[in-house]
């Protein structure tokens, strides 16, 4: 089965390419050796963060619609909250993108975040990486949109684009400098609403202490998606900072930040919840969580703990 997958997805078969990410999804026997012989794919990887309502899909439609102008390839990946009841995508947000879903150009598939805190799927770097095997242009990953903790993106993507509104004066005012400093780009979205100009002015001046840690400046562009409004604008601000990227050392970052990731999640597995409670129930009522959380480190890993 898995021998086959690959040479079936280089020569662009998207039902086998939509078959292999359940498969990984799903840690079906055999994932982690196909995994081990990608090839590797320079494609570039654009994320999409910001909060909900801001347009993120929508976004990502007039982005579609660019590059399939231009006659490119993309992947899109949408990860949508999960169903409480079969932990599946929701799948919400689809209907903004359901003109592309019989493009052949264009392949669109929604992931569940499955309990990630981290408003990405657990396996998205193995799931893009399937992808970019693909040979498309481009792949982009539009998050769920759960605040915070979308700071994950930056260790994935390649370019990462900030999609806020007008109306976000409170949110910019107490976001965490993490999510202010992910940005290669911000989209201020619905600029047609009052107010936009000043809010996009007060944002640039909050930027302005970053800078003094980059070696390029964070955009800022106004869109209105919805009606094709500075989309060329943002695809320009997104090659350029590809290009950049490939002049720096910004490229192997982004590997580390990857390998870690996955290295945390191999090493995590040899943890059973089931094996701590049982021990934690051993404790006397003195129980104190960091003196047992030092004990637990000391024990070699193995699958029964």
């Amino acid at each position: 089965m898995w021998n086959s997958f690959l040479q079936e997805i280089q020569f662009g078969n998207i039902k086998s390419l939509a078959r292999c990410i359940s498969y990984i999804e799903n840690e079906v026997e055999g994932y982690e050796l196909f995994m081990q012989n990608l090839p590797f794919n320079n494609v570039p990887v654009v994320g999409i963060t910001g909060p909900p309502g801001a347009g993120k899909s929508t976004l990502v439609d007039a982005l579609i619609g660019l590059l399939v102008g231009v006659n490119k390839k993309v992947a899109v990946l949408c990860v949508d909250p999960s169903s409480p009841f079969n932990l599946g995508a929701l799948l919400g947000d689809r209907v903004r993108m359901s003109r592309w879903y019989n493009d052949s150009n264009v392949f669109i598939r929604s992931l569940a975040t499955r309990g990630s805190l981290g408003g990405l799927n657990p396996k998205i770097i193995e799931i893009a990486d399937v992808v970019k095997a693909a040979k498309f242009d481009y792949v982009i990953i539009e998050t769920v949109g759960v605040g915070q903790s979308e700071i994950e993106i930056a260790g994935l993507a390649d370019v990462t684009v900030v999609t806020i509104v007008p109306e976000a004066g409170d949110e910019i005012q107490t976001m965490k400098a993490g999510v202010m400093e992910i940005a290669d780009i911000f989209v201020v979205n619905k600029a047609d609403r009052p107010g936009a100009n000043t809010f996009v002015k007060n944002l640039m001046l909050m930027l302005a202490p970053a800078f003094s840690n980059r070696t390029t400046k964070i955009e800022v562009i106004k869109t209105i998606a919805s009606n094709n409004e500075g989309i060329e604008s943002v695809f320009a601000a997104i090659e350029k900072i590809i290009v950049e990227n490939k002049l720096n050392d910004r490229k192997v970052w982004l590997l580390t930040e990857k390998v870690f990731h996955l290295l945390q999640k191999e090493r995590m597995k040899a943890i059973s919840k089931l094996y701590l409670k049982n021990e934690i129930e051993k404790e006397s009522n003195n129980f104190n969580m960091y003196r047992f959380v030092k004990k637990m480190e000391k024990l070699p890993l193995h699958n029964s703990i």
